[in-house]
């Protein structure tokens, strides 16, 4: 159920990063810089590359351009920040997490003025989660009936609104986006000062600017630098597509409490439903072998 929540809880959070900056630019009073690029000749102490190019031509740097670093963008380049982007792979992603936004997700959008980003996308409305167990079933309709009627949740593929939430950002002429892998964050005296990356064709550069914002996900290689975080992975999603499956609830959630855990059903486009599986432990059954195979058949498929 937490894959369910991730969009609108990163998106909930925003305006918290937001709140946070302003209040770190009026302690640090920093103005806007003119734009300047300087070759500079780095020790080999510093572990950074000799003749390395330094970019100081943003006032924000954001390493990371999916949910949260697309909206952060945004939402700085409109207040007149100039913020530039590094992200991994600009081309559409192909994932999982974060395909059903909640109703308080789309609210966030509307106020960060992204909510166009779930247009064009085949996006699809939910209104609630129908809830089965047991051969019983039951109908949770969202709270929202004081609410705009277009307000509701969205289901859609991930990748999809990703892309629009980048194309939206890029739309700022303050806000660049640049596809590159970043290695590591420069630090001077415990305070980070920018990152180095290597760009798409193999260049390493460098880019500082007064405030650096990682947002790379929750398995990011940069926060090891910062802090020892332990991930747990108590489970994993294995997940199908069904093409032209009705459900027994149009635009609702479905979750069947099975056992061991839960199984999801959810449209992600006007003909596409997302079956997600919850399988216990750090590891999901081989497919090669037909293990995966044997799981769904002998073990999900009798509880649907």
């Amino acid at each position: 159920m937490v894959c369910q929540y991730l969009v609108g809880g990163i998106l909930a959070s925003v305006l918290g990063l937001v709140l946070l900056y302003k209040k770190i630019r009026k302690q640090a009073g920093f103005s806007s810089k003119k734009i300047q690029k300087e070759k500079c000749l780095m020790s080999s102490d510093s572990g950074l590359p000799r003749d390395s190019e330094i970019d100081e031509s943003a006032d924000i740097i954001i390493v990371g351009a999916g949910v949260a670093g697309s909206a952060l963008a945004y939402t700085l380049g409109k207040d007149g920040r100039r913020v530039k982007v590094i992200e991994r792979d600009l081309t559409e992603p192909d994932r999982i997490v974060g395909e059903l936004l909640q109703p308080g997700g789309y609210l966030k959008l509307m106020e960060l003025g992204l909510d166009d980003c779930v247009n064009e996308i085949d996006a699809q409305h939910v209104f609630g989660y129908a809830l089965f167990k047991d051969g019983k079933s039951t109908k949770l309709s969202y709270p929202l009936q004081h609410f705009e009627s277009d307000v509701a949740g969205r289901s859609f593929h991930n990748g999809r609104f990703i892309q629009r939430m980048r194309e939206k950002a890029s739309t700022l002429p303050n806000v660049k986006l640049e596809q590159g892998i970043v290695t590591s964050l420069i630090t001077e005296k415990g305070t980070v000062k920018g990152v180095q990356y290597k760009t798409k064709n193999g260049q390493e550069l460098i880019a500082k600017a007064p405030l650096t914002i990682v947002c790379d996900g929750c398995f990011s290689n940069l926060r090891r630098s910062l802090c020892n975080p332990k991930v747990d992975i108590p489970s994993c999603f294995v997940a199908l597509v069904l093409d032209n499956c009705k459900l027994p609830y149009a635009n609702h959630g479905h979750v069947i409490l099975a056992d061991p855990s839960p199984i999801l059903f959810y449209p992600i486009s006007s003909t596409e439903t997302r079956c997600l599986v919850d399988v216990p432990g750090q590891k999901v059954p081989s497919i090669s072998n037909g293990d995966m195979s044997h799981f769904l058949k002998t073990v999900v498929a009798p509880q649907v």
